[in-house]
């Protein structure tokens, strides 16, 4: 994913390329799903909540989905109480979500799934966060890209009983047999240096 890719792998390849100035990176970010076979990729990093079965994968690390708002959106509109109070907010949505305009959490009574009617939804992460950011609506989006702005306040978690279940952060590939030494350095390398991301 291209936001994930810009904030948190590319510190990383400067340092990938030092330890092994015999391989040369070529790298794609892009938040489409691509099929690696038929497109001719070595390795994609997904994140999901489960790699497809085809592939072969390794958990690299994992991050949780996170509803929140800026306190300027909560202090006009209020806060939600639960799932089913979202039908009355402006909700971003970032269209390329597995589970599509249904949001799915776990709360103090078990399972509530919600389909979200969208005032605004796009492709991108990183647009969602800067509305929210504007005081634009809520969203509904990974702590990778959102750790920050909570951390500063500056975008507050809502319904924090209510948890959307984590996603892992996989390296993808197509077979073990015949894999690459060069597909098991760069796994390896990111498997170290996110372990515990």
């Amino acid at each position: 994913p291209v936001s994930f890719g810009i904030r948190h792998l590319a510190p990383l390849w400067a340092d990938f390329m030092a330890r092994h100035p015999q391989l040369t990176l070529d790298l794609t970010l892009t938040d489409r799903f691509i099929d690696l076979v038929d497109e001719g990729f070595d390795m994609a990093v997904r994140i999901a909540r489960m790699p497809s079965s085809s592939l072969v994968s390794r958990r690299l690390a994992s991050t949780r989905m996170v509803l929140c708002a800026s306190p300027g959106y909560l202090r006009r509109h209020g806060a939600p109480a639960r799932p089913a109070d979202l039908a009355a907010h402006v909700v971003l949505a970032y269209n390329l979500l597995a589970t599509g305009d249904t949001w799915e959490f776990e709360g103090p009574q078990g399972t509530a799934a919600v389909r979200v009617k969208a005032r605004m939804q796009t492709n991108s992460g990183d647009t969602c966060r800067a509305v929210a950011l504007g005081d634009g609506g809520i969203v509904l989006q990974p702590g990778f890209l959102v750790s920050d702005d909570l951390a500063r306040g500056d975008l507050v978690e809502v319904m924090p009983e209510y948890r959307v279940s984590e996603l892992g952060i996989y390296a993808i590939y197509p077979t073990r047999k015949h894999t690459p030494a060069k597909v098991r350095l760069l796994i390896d390398f990111l498997a170290d240096r996110l372990r515990g991301a």
